[in-house]
């Protein structure tokens, strides 16, 4: 596999398999609603604000800019525990030193609304958020599409879904990935802060191609026999029956790295038959790798044979990123759906742990790739 002279776009395999759903999706602030929930509650005593933010059609950075610019405050100074898309209504929260509560006392602007203030003892950092809860609106949509969405969402809510890193991640053309894998073969940029992204998305990238392998495999252990599996991953009987035995969608491997679900640590899958039982309850995942230093590694067999496959590009470039492990099977949680006939519109809402995004839940609805652009 070699990313850098690739020139057809990837596409991540699908968890669902439906005729199409048709549907019409805006990301405005009508349509699309984020709301931020916050990791721990504040504690109302210490030196910092906290801000609770609405912003309507601006990313988090241009939110900041715009406080910035009316309470002479450094960007630098304010805090956040994760950046909210540009399109749609977001709400999120905001930290800066409590000195300066007064210079936002009159703010006021037409994208953004400060709908309540906390006192807490330390800055927001990124990642101190439990995640995210959603509300998307979907129009020009007939009853039988209607019954089709319902369907789906049911069955995302039942086995879960792949926990793929979003569009946002590749750029308009999806190709930041290869611009971060030119940096770690040695092209300059000055910009610390894009050139970190970039590698990120080189990361993102083969994280989100390893993912999609596991989905086919979860897709193959159904459909195909112990012998042409074998034949297809050449793979031992044993590690084939394994994965035919499993009965959940998501197929877990031998010695491949686990972790507590939502937060928690990894570990390696060393009793299959007790951890599949744990895997089932929703008390661990599988962890997927982001490739580089420090990340916890996997164990030998299939798994790992798998790994150096299709890490292989990344594995080169190991010790100029720090690398981490990612849940690659996440969960909806608290679903709620709602058709209107008479307006042709269907509503729904969940929430996700940090992470994950909600265009993926989206597209493996629509399965529509136009939704990306």
């Amino acid at each position: 596999m070699n990313l850098k002279d690739e020139n057809t776009i990837f596409k991540p395999l699908r968890v669902l398999r439906h005729s199409k759903i048709n549907a019409y999706f805006s990301k405005n602030s009508e349509d699309f609603v984020v709301r931020e929930k916050p990791l721990y509650e504040f504690s109302g005593e210490g030196e910092h604000l906290i801000l609770h933010l609405c912003k309507k059609d601006l990313s988090t950075h241009e939110a900041l800019r715009i406080l910035s610019e009316f309470s002479g405050i450094k960007m630098r100074d304010f805090g956040y525990a994760g950046l909210k898309d540009k399109q749609g209504c977001t709400f999120q929260h905001l930290s800066l030193p409590k000195k300066f509560e007064k210079n936002l006392l009159n703010f006021s602007h037409p994208k953004i609304k400060i709908t309540q203030s906390f006192i807490h003892n330390n800055k927001l950092r990124i990642g101190h958020l439990k995640g995210n809860s959603f509300f998307i609106r979907l129009k020009k949509v007939l009853p039988n599409d209607a019954l089709k969405l319902e369907q789906a969402l049911e069955n995302l809510n039942k086995i879960g879904f792949a926990n793929y890193f979003g569009y946002q991640r590749f750029g308009k053309f999806k190709d930041n990935y290869k611009e971060g894998l030119a940096i770690l073969q040695g092209k300059k940029m000055k910009n610390v802060k894009m050139k970190d992204f970039l590698i990120s998305a080189f990361q993102s990238e083969l994280f989100n191609r390893y993912l999609s392998k596991r989905v086919e495999i979860s897709h193959f252990a159904k459909e195909f026999s112990l012998s042409e599996l074998g034949e297809i991953y050449k793979i031992s009987k044993e590690e084939a029956k394994n994965l035919k035995a499993q009965k959940q969608f998501f197929k877990l491997l031998y010695n491949e790295v686990l972790g507590h679900y939502p937060f928690g640590k990894c570990f390696l899958c060393e009793d299959l038959k007790k951890e599949l039982e744990r895997f089932k309850a929703r008390d661990l995942s599988a962890m997927g790798l982001l490739v580089g230093l420090r990340a916890f590694e996997c164990g030998e067999g299939f798994a790992k044979k798998l790994e150096q496959e299709f890490f292989r590009e990344g594995l080169e470039f190991k010790n100029q990123m720090q690398g981490s492990r990612r849940f690659m099977w996440g969960y909806l949680k608290d679903l709620k759906y709602h058709y209107d006939a008479q307006k042709a519109h269907f509503s729904f809402e969940f929430f996700l742990e940090k992470g994950s995004y909600a265009t993926v839940i989206l597209n493996e609805l629509l399965q529509d790739e136009d939704l990306e652009n």
